[in-house]
């Protein structure tokens, strides 16, 4: 089965050698598995709860979609968007937010914190607190449903609202499913072995300790000039050094080898100086940094190619929300008038509408299915399948999901408008799970 997997990148920043190795790396390269569905979005909605700073944000966007997409985001395999190109995902958060009690938003962390603090500054418990802060669990729980996404890599503090988003999935599905499931329930991925960079005085790597080493900022410059200003011991050049627990070592094991590693261990203890330490240490990082520099720059001085690119995921998302959406709506009771006539038609005038799969077996002792519309027009054509059983567990699939099956399905559209076949795929979906 298929596991779909969602990473949301908030943009109010810039990225730095710990956020590559500890989430852009392993995430990446996470995305290339085989049976996963990677949706990586910049989660610029989020930004603005932190920040009102719009130039800020703007120039954040732009730089941490040219840093995934210089560090190999392959966005052929994966869906990248920008969270404010999908007007499906506010909209549903308000579906969410009509179902999420109070209480519960009133024990999520975050605002928890701003009230505990507030309280002990002696100032009004809410001072400060935005509906942004306070929603902020919905609006995360919107990313993940809107795609049914199953695994969320996330960081211990975020569990909650994973857990969260468990809960109103599974009270909008009680309320308005009928025996159907409208959303699946996401799983909170914490990587205990996440790695997690010393920064230059040895603490965690952090802006807010002022102790990065920057990833693209300032060149190759900017990154050997950081790695300079690493903290070491007094110990000269001859004198053996012990290298483990040293920031050093720890920055040069994460762009290594273990027989790099080996050997640049017993230099030191050999007495390899501090400085020529610091050098080979730049070489290291800047052999797999380098390139991924090149392509950043590049896409920096052509935003309208990441545009391009960020225009083109969201699409491909759309794709996936909008039918998903058109059946909450009409959940919920958002329906578009009819008729009464229309309403009053038997059931059976309704079911001739709808479009058709046909299964059949070609002389080639192959089997094949196809969807037409109710006009008899050629929606999709399946490739050939050794038995018919396959056929049809993919006719069954189509019915069951509609157009979030698509991406994967082993079909050809025919020569229609694609509105026109999204359309008929949710109608038959929505048939489907009457």
């Amino acid at each position: 089965m298929t596991q779909r997997v969602l990473t949301g990148i908030t943009t109010t920043g810039t990225l730095h050698l710990g956020n590559y190795v500890g989430a852009v790396r392993p995430a990446i390269a996470a995305s290339r598995e085989p049976g996963t569905e990677s949706f990586f979005f910049m989660a610029d909605y989020h930004a603005l709860i932190k920040c009102d700073e719009p130039d800020r944000i703007e120039r954040s966007r732009l730089q941490i979609a040219a840093t995934w997409l210089a560090a190999g985001l392959d966005t052929q395999r994966v869906v990248f968007y920008r969270q404010s190109d999908i007007p499906e995902i506010p909209e549903l958060t308000w579906l969410l937010t009509c179902v999420t009690s109070k209480g519960q938003m009133n024990r999520a962390h975050a605002y928890k914190a701003s009230v505990d603090a507030n309280v002990a500054a002696g100032e009004d418990p809410d001072a400060g607190v935005t509906m942004g802060l306070y929603s902020y669990p919905i609006l995360m729980a919107a990313d993940i449903l809107m795609f049914n996404a199953h695994r969320v890599p996330v960081g211990k503090d975020q569990v909650q609202h994973i857990e969260m988003a468990r809960d109103v999935a599974q009270r909008f599905n009680h309320l308005f499913g009928k025996g159907e499931d409208f959303f699946v329930l996401p799983e909170a991925q914490v990587d205990a072995e996440m790695e997690l960079l010393p920064g230059l005085d040895g603490r965690k790597m952090s802006k807010s300790y002022d102790n990065v080493v920057p990833l693209f900022e300032g060149g190759a410059k900017g990154l050997k000039d950081a790695i300079a200003r690493i903290v070491t011991d007094s110990r000269l050049p001859g004198e053996p050094k012990e290298p483990e627990g040293t920031a050093l070592v720890q920055l040069f094991d994460a762009f290594s080898t273990p027989e790099q590693r080996a050997a640049f261990r017993a230099e030191l203890r050999a007495g390899l100086g501090w400085g020529e330490a610091k050098q080979r240490l730049f070489a290291q990082i800047d052999a797999e940094i380098g390139p991924m520099r090149e392509r950043y720059e590049q896409l920096m001085a052509n935003p309208e190619r990441i545009e391009q690119i960020l225009q083109e995921g969201a699409a491909r998302a759309r794709a996936i929300a909008a039918p998903l959406l058109a059946r909450l709506r009409e959940a919920v009771g958002l329906r578009r008038f009819q008729p009464l006539q229309a309403v009053a038609a038997p059931m059976a005038k309704a079911k001739s509408a709808l479009p058709v799969f046909k299964q059949y077996r070609e002389p080639d002792g192959q089997f094949y299915f196809k969807l037409n519309a109710a006009d008899g027009q050629l929606l999709l054509q399946s490739q050939g399948f050794a038995q018919g059983k396959e056929a049809g567990q993919w006719v069954a699939r189509l019915k069951r999901e509609g157009a979030a099956a698509l991406a994967e399905a082993p079909v050809q559209r025919g020569e229609v408008d694609e509105a026109l076949l999204l359309e008929a795929l949710a109608a038959l979906q929505a048939a489907e799970n009457a």
